[in-house]
């Protein structure tokens, strides 16, 4: 490497530090795959679900 070469120690360290950034970065985005593909889509009810629901229902006689 031509760091090493030259002598140039802080570029080296500087070189390390940012490919164990990058390791680190990279471990941390296939963690947040993993999880999203582990979610499950519940999914929206449409209008038409709800008013079917609330139809179903009795409603409570009115007064006689």
């Amino acid at each position: 490497m031509e760091a090493e070469r030259e002598g140039w120690l802080g570029e080296i360290e500087g070189l390390q530090s940012s490919l164990t950034h990058a390791e680190e970065k990279l471990a941390q985005l296939d963690a947040q795959i993993s999880r999203k593909q582990e979610s499950v889509d519940l999914g929206i009810p449409t209008f038409r679900e709800i008013a079917a629901r609330t139809s179903a229902v009795a409603t409570p006689p009115g007064p006689a």
